[in-house]
């Protein structure tokens, strides 16, 4: 598996982010995980609101600070994921549901390890923010997820009905254990 990095997103990035974003709707998936609304956005207007939530200041009053990355395989440049990191849970649905760190991977790169990838690089970007602990969400059919976020060391905190009824995980991830791993953060 190639290495990748997590970059925040740029203009020059508009025509790969499009891509990746038609890929989705080409699979019928019409929502991105992780991707600060990118699903339901136009590039421009998208990357003007990552800009703006990335700082507490600016971040709209309905939600919170987050720091949005693409993750780019460092061997051709392409976008293979992305991921959303929310520096606080001051938010209901974050605080319920969402947690601090959603992310996504391009249809056709699923299932070669990138997911674990990025979220460990993730976690370390936490770190960084003063976190000590971050929560995750996710479907409890989505055996993907689940995987990925019990790799980096997930445990597992409730099981509930998520807003559409369907049952959904809640993990914590304990940010104050530096485990030894096989990952290397690029951010």
């Amino acid at each position: 598996m190639d290495k990748i990095k997590l970059i925040f997103p740029a203009v020059e990035h508009k025509g790969a982010a499009e891509s990746y974003k038609k890929e989705f709707f080409d699979c019928n998936e019409a929502v991105i995980n992780g991707s600060a609304l990118l699903d339901q956005m136009a590039y421009d207007e998208w990357l003007e609101n990552t800009k703006r939530n990335s700082n507490p200041k600016t971040a709209r009053a309905d939600w919170v600070a987050a720091s949005t990355f693409f993750a780019i395989r460092e061997s051709d440049s392409r976008i293979i994921g992305m991921i959303d990191i929310r520096h606080n849970l001051n938010n209901e649905f974050l605080a319920q549901y969402g947690g601090h760190i959603g992310y996504s991977v391009r249809p056709s790169e699923r299932r070669k390890g990138y997911a674990a990838k990025m979220l460990q690089q993730a976690l370390d970007y936490a770190r960084g923010l003063g976190l000590s602990s971050v929560m995750l969400g996710c479907y409890s059919d989505n055996l993907a997820s689940k995987k990925t976020i019990e790799t980096c060391d997930g445990r597992l905190a409730e099981v509930k009905p998520y807003l559409d009824g369907r049952m959904m995980n809640v993990y914590w991830i304990d940010l104050t254990i530096i485990y030894s791993s096989s990952f290397s953060s690029t951010i």
